[in-house]
């Protein structure tokens, strides 16, 4: 049967302001998540007339059980996005493998997830913002301890360069063992909620800012794209 879905409007309104729940009954929270997260990134009024497309097809069937649409969404949307960025073949195999019916083990899941989401999160680091603050602090710090302003500026350049690609190494390591391991996890139960409790939507913007190329970040296709793995994951 089709999922309880409040009126479009109030539908609408708990996407703008954020809120925590669905308003209505049999919305996966995963599925929230990232419906949240992806109409706070298109623009007007894309974002809106996405959210009614999304209404219309929550209210016309039950959302896919488990995480089939997941599975067709990472492997025909994101993944391919991400072609430039890492190596997404083995991934690609075990998600469509998993949308298939046949999900692989948790340390398949963890030996193909663990490179990509270590490209991933490197990829994502805001490395224009790091540098710059460990620049400004590091000159500070130089000129008030002496030096003069030419010195303090190479130190600065110096610090800067070698704390942000530290720090966008420990970063991109942190994550990809802790979201290797929660999302193995969930792939290999199929479970749902465990795959909510990763943040996917926190993974949804890491993806946004690795595919970026120096420009705006174009969420479109993986809004259209998480419909139409809605639409194919049903049974």
């Amino acid at each position: 049967m089709p999922t309880t879905t409040a009126a479009p409007a109030a539908f609408l309104a708990a996407l703008r302001t954020g809120a925590a729940e669905p308003p209505g009954a049999g919305v996966p929270a995963w599925l929230w998540r990232l419906a949240g997260a992806l109409h706070g990134e298109l623009p007007v009024p894309a974002a809106d007339a996405w959210a009614a497309r999304l209404h219309g097809l929550l209210g016309s069937a039950t959302p896919p059980a488990g995480l089939r649409a997941v599975h067709v969404w990472q492997a025909e949307t994101v993944l391919p996005l991400l072609v430039g960025t890492a190596d997404t073949a083995a991934p690609t195999a075990l998600h469509r493998a998993a949308a298939r019916g046949t999900p692989a083990d948790r340390a398949a899941w963890r030996s193909a997830l663990g490179p990509l989401l270590l490209r991933l999160h490197d990829a994502a680091y805001d490395r224009a913002s790091a540098y710059a603050e460990g620049l400004a602090g590091a000159r500070d710090h130089a000129l008030a301890n002496g030096y003069p302003a030419d010195e303090a500026d190479a130190y600065g350049h110096t610090y800067a360069r070698l704390a942000t690609e530290a720090n966008a190494r420990a970063c991109a390591e942190a994550h990809a063992r802790a979201l290797g391991a929660a999302l193995a996890a969930a792939y290999t139960a199929d479970d749902a909620r465990g795959y909510a409790d990763t943040f996917p939507e926190a993974q949804l913007r890491a993806v946004l800012r690795a595919t970026a190329a120096g420009g705006a970040p174009r969420p479109q296709p993986l809004a259209d794209g998480l419909l139409a793995a809605l639409t194919a994951a049903r049974p």
